[in-house]
């Protein structure tokens, strides 16, 4: 069995490790926990600009908690994922309600709030307060799976218990928050997920995988699984001037409490839509090029119908669900409607 890891490990990250990232400065509880979710399934490269955003907004976790959801969602539109968002929101709100503005030291009252899982919540204790709690996000994941040569799927239970009982042992008792960084950069510069760089490893030379020449193929992959095919029919309804009528998605589900094109139903015309939604007529424009977005377990494919409201000022019925977006306002939307929107001709619209 490989030995105890930290040393090696710290003297390559005092000489090597990202020391300098924004999350580092000026170092928070609130600030760590913001960048933590920020970077669940992200890389830290992407996170970077929309972490000193939010944080420049929302600069401490009460200031957070009385945004409202538009101002969160309009600072976190792009990143993804987006019930990480509403989580963060939602945990604001309960951690000055019930623990005083202060995010919780005690793991159990950090795990009961919205969006913290064992790792992050692992990352906070260790990086905010300097406890001893072990981390298991991918990056730290994947260094240990190869240097035991764990197989398997690490989303199985078997595989992840035993993933972690490993991220346990090897967690030190002394320099928890530099450890804890330590880890999560192998992974992210050195133990990479395509070609592992090896030869800059300071663990090479206890590397099971490396030994066998097997670090391509650990850890495992998921398991393939054939992502089915949706197709909706999107209206763009625009005034005379080129603003196109957004519509609020409900809260829960795909894109939850974004500003989205409106959902036609099958095979439902958008003249009668209009009709029917707005109470109003419009003119059809045609049908724009269809374009496709990627989901973890589906594939949309949206096909974008342009119209032209007569009456505009009609279509506007409920306050807080409907807006008139004309390209300066800055609201939360999903990434693909944005360059969706962005991409296309903003000129006024006119019928044919």
């Amino acid at each position: 069995m490989p030995r105890m890891i930290a040393p090696r490990l710290l003297a390559w990250w005092n000489e090597h490790g990202r020391k300098d990232l924004p999350w580092q400065r000026n170092r928070t509880p609130y600030r760590v926990w913001v960048s933590e979710v920020m970077l669940q399934q992200t890389r830290a490269g992407t996170v970077v600009p929309y972490f000193e955003r939010f944080t420049a907004a929302f600069p401490d976790l009460e200031a957070l908690a009385r945004a409202s959801g538009d101002e969160v969602l309009a600072l976190w539109a792009g990143l993804g994922y987006y019930s990480r968002a509403h989580n963060l929101l939602k945990a604001a709100r309960i951690v000055v309600r019930q623990h005083g503005g202060q995010l919780p030291e005690d793991p159990e009252q950090l795990l009961a709030l919205p969006g913290i899982g064992r790792s992050t919540a692992g990352a906070i204790l260790a990086q905010a307060y300097g406890k001893r709690y072990p981390i298991l996000d991918a990056n730290a994941r994947r260094v240990l799976a190869r240097l035991y040569a764990v197989d398997g799927w690490p989303g199985k239970a078997s595989v992840s218990k035993r993933l972690w009982h490993l991220a346990d042992i090897n967690t030190p008792s002394q320099g928890i928050r530099d450890y804890t960084q330590a880890i999560m950069d192998l992974g992210a510069t050195v133990c990479l997920a395509g070609e592992a760089r090896c030869g800059l490893c300071p663990l090479a030379d206890s590397c099971k995988a490396l030994l066998l020449g097997r670090t391509a193929e650990i850890p495992a992959s998921r398991p393939p699984a054939r992502r089915p095919l949706r197709r909706q029919t999107m209206a763009v309804v625009q005034r005379p001037d080129g603003a196109v009528l957004l519509q609020r998605r409900p809260p829960a589900g795909v894109w939850a409490g974004l500003w989205c094109l409106p959902v036609l139903e099958q095979d439902e015309g958008g003249p009668a839509w209009c009709q029917k939604v707005l109470q109003c007529a419009a003119e059809p424009l045609g049908e724009l090029p269809p374009f496709r977005h990627g989901f973890s377990h589906f594939e949309l494919e949206i096909q974008p119908l342009r119209l032209i409201l007569s009456k505009p000022e009609d279509a506007v019925r409920e306050a807080g669900q409907w807006l008139w977006y004309d390209g300066t306002q800055a609201i939360g939307m999903p990434a693909p409607i944005s360059r969706f929107l962005n991409g296309m001709d903003s000129g006024p619209a006119t019928p044919h």
